[in-house]
């Protein structure tokens, strides 16, 4: 078996959605750099979603949570939409433990840590409801907590692409880091809360939610719309990691990064060098 193929993939490397898939897959799985996108540009998220979904079959592995980023003009106006969607596994996603947990990004691809608010899904989505309001999508979380998205690819150029390949890399998530449940959260305006994020001591990014679109609430009703729009699997447990607060901030290995939310939540981690022994997913 060489690396462009997994078990059960059929494809050659000139078979479109499926050998893409099949490549992006293996390299994550080997931790190993792409120097190129590994097939034909997607140009529609049509096309990224269905190398995301055939990505999320030859992986395999529990599917945890999603994370959701933001696709900003003119590439929302072409494309069509203003957010973006990827599976975050669940055997990449830990718990803040009181000391700075390892998180792995692919060296020699791309990687980035961001501070965000991370939403647990308690009543599954109606999957025929395309249309929500905020309040209903409040009504299907039952914790909000803070938490670190790492954002790692085997394509260093991932988001120079556009949206449309970071949608069809799992998003450009590698790892999800899950913190304390922000107290009093169900009659709190997020929006007020300021976030702040540092790598090495150093404050890179401060910010709120208030810039975000329609913020953290409006994250979890655009993936209730695609989940049911999309077939994806949108369960009670799972995880929205719902924007980066502070921007996508640039990390590689060795890096400890802290964000910090108000005055008195804060959680860390230490940004490790993937290996085929430490990634999850790999056998």
């Amino acid at each position: 078996m060489t690396r462009d193929t997994l078990p059960g993939d059929t494809a050659t490397l000139h078979d479109g959605p499926q050998s893409t898939a099949a490549r992006f897959v293996a390299a994550r799985r080997d931790a190993q750099p792409l120097d190129d996108y590994p097939g034909a540009l997607p140009q529609s998220l049509e096309d990224a979603y269905e190398i995301q979904r055939l990505a999320i079959g030859l992986r395999g592995g529990t599917v945890g949570g999603w994370k959701v980023g933001r696709i900003h003009p003119p590439a929302s106006d072409r494309l069509g939409a203003e957010r973006l969607a990827g599976p975050i596994f669940t055997d990449s996603i830990a718990t803040d433990n009181g000391n700075a947990v390892a998180m792995s990004v692919i060296g020699g691809g791309f990687a980035a840590a961001e501070a965000e608010f991370i939403l647990r899904i308690g009543t599954r989505p109606d999957p025929a409801k395309t249309d929500w309001t905020l309040e209903e999508a409040r009504a299907l979380i039952d914790r909000v907590a803070i938490g670190i998205e790492i954002a790692s690819s085997p394509l260093p150029t991932i988001n120079d692409l556009g949206p449309a390949v970071t949608v069809s890399d799992f998003g450009n998530n590698n790892g999800l880091l899950v913190g304390e449940e922000l107290p009093g959260w169900r009659d709190a305006d997020l929006d007020s809360i300021p976030v702040a994020l540092s790598i090495n001591g150093v404050e890179v990014g401060r910010a709120t939610t208030a810039a975000m679109l329609d913020g953290p609430w409006g994250a979890v009703r655009f993936i209730a719309a695609l989940a049911a729009r999309r077939g994806l699997p949108l369960e009670p447990g799972q995880w929205i990691s719902t924007g980066a607060v502070t921007g996508v901030h640039p990390v590689e290995a060795g890096d400890r990064v802290e964000a910090r939310f108000g005055t008195t939540l804060s959680i860390d981690c230490i940004i490790a060098a993937q290996n085929r022994a430490n990634t999850p997913g790999a056998s």
